[in-house]
């Protein structure tokens, strides 16, 4: 794929994430949080290829920068999991 096409296939996707979020309710917000952790997973695995992956110097970095950032994505979202469940158990 070009640049062209790349740049807008990206463009497209942040319009799409900016308002499937914004028409999110609040009451609905936290149990999707619980769900983008499975897509943080997948995220850390693609990290960690890209890490490992050989590819010279720079890519290992940025591998090894995403790898943490998705990690602390996905503790913060379970944290925020945990949260939420520990408001409905019975005192």
């Amino acid at each position: 794929m070009d640049i062209i096409a790349q740049l807008t296939v990206f463009v497209l996707a942040v319009f799409l994430g900016v308002e499937l979020i914004t028409k999110v309710p609040p009451t609905l917000h936290t149990p999707l949080m619980s769900g983008t952790n499975a897509i943080s997973g997948i995220t850390i695995v693609g990290a960690l290829m890209a890490a490992g992956s050989g590819g010279g110097g720079l890519v290992s970095f940025f591998g090894f920068i995403a790898v943490i950032l998705a990690t602390i994505n996905a503790v913060g979202g379970f944290m925020v999991t945990n949260r939420m469940l520990a408001m409905f158990k019975r005192k």
